[in-house]
């Protein structure tokens, strides 16, 4: 098996962004999700409920600032954050640190409503919900419960197959190939067994060691189109006959960081 790509969302819930390579820490990939929007009340605006998230392109810039850009939005950048600490409704995590007044105003104007930007200043102060595999110590970004997720495309492959299926079976257009950012992963892998990955415990991507801490449940993001941000049925409908058990659909695996170190596409790829 190879890594055959990285991508990273420095905003959470925003586009994500290819790399060629990534520094790993224990609480997930450099640059990944240490930005979020949240609202007057500290609870995160998600892409679920706010699909127009998808067309946000955010880059860092080297002081720990952000870059933002969205269709019929003028530019910003960001400065680094150093705000009062906000409270956050996020899971293991108490606090953040507010962006500034014209960032506020700029995802405010985006989403129509009242939002903040704020940053997670120390990702080692967020702890993986046990009740998702963490264990005592472990520690992740603005990420969902766990520093990363990996996808296989052979797993995708064959989720494409059954889609054209279910299109079939309901009288529609074939679909065609599902992008695989719905799944919002930081690691796509190439040549396991379809769901393969499902009975790995650990996995070991070029000289980078991970322990896997569950299979993940998926949720309304998938159904949101990352390009037009219009949301449908699918994959949700399709994984619902295919993919379904205690109640959810499943779909990729959650990785947590055993040592830090730096990952590339093209890696070599060890499961067991």
């Amino acid at each position: 098996m190879i890594l055959d790509q990285i991508l990273i969302y420095p905003l959470k819930s925003g586009q994500g962004w290819a790399r060629s390579e990534a520094v790993v820490h224990p609480w997930g990939l450099d640059g990944d999700r240490r930005w979020a929007i949240v609202d007057e009340h500290g609870d995160n605006l998600w892409l679920g409920e706010f699909p127009r998230l998808a067309s946000v392109t955010a880059r860092p810039t080297a002081d720990d600032g952000l870059r933002l850009a969205a269709p019929g939005m003028e530019p910003l950048t960001v400065p680094p954050a150093t705000g009062a600490p906000t409270p956050v409704g996020f899971s293991g995590l108490d606090k953040a640190v507010l962006a500034d007044d014209a960032a506020h105003a700029w995802f405010s104007e985006l989403l129509d409503r009242p939002a903040r930007l704020v940053w997670l200043d120390d990702p080692g102060r967020r702890s993986i919900d046990p009740a998702h595999g963490g264990l005592p110590g472990e520690v992740v970004s603005f990420a969902w419960d766990a520093p990363l997720l990996l996808v296989s495309e052979s797993s995708a492959l064959a989720l494409d197959g059954w889609l054209a299926e279910e299109a079939a079976r309901h009288g529609e257009d074939p679909p065609g190939r599902l992008s695989r950012v719905r799944f919002r992963p930081n690691a796509i892998v190439k040549g396991a067994e379809p769901f393969a990955e499902e009975g790995w415990r650990e996995v070991r991507i070029g000289s980078v060691p991970f322990r896997v801490s569950e299979i993940c449940d998926r949720c309304a993001v998938t159904t949101i189109d990352p390009e037009t941000q219009v949301k449908g049925k699918e994959p949700l409908r399709t994984l619902a006959r295919h993919r379904k058990w205690d109640g959810k659909t499943w779909f990729g695996i959650r990785l947590v960081t055993l040592e830090p170190g730096t990952i590339r596409v093209g890696d070599p790829v060890i499961a067991r």
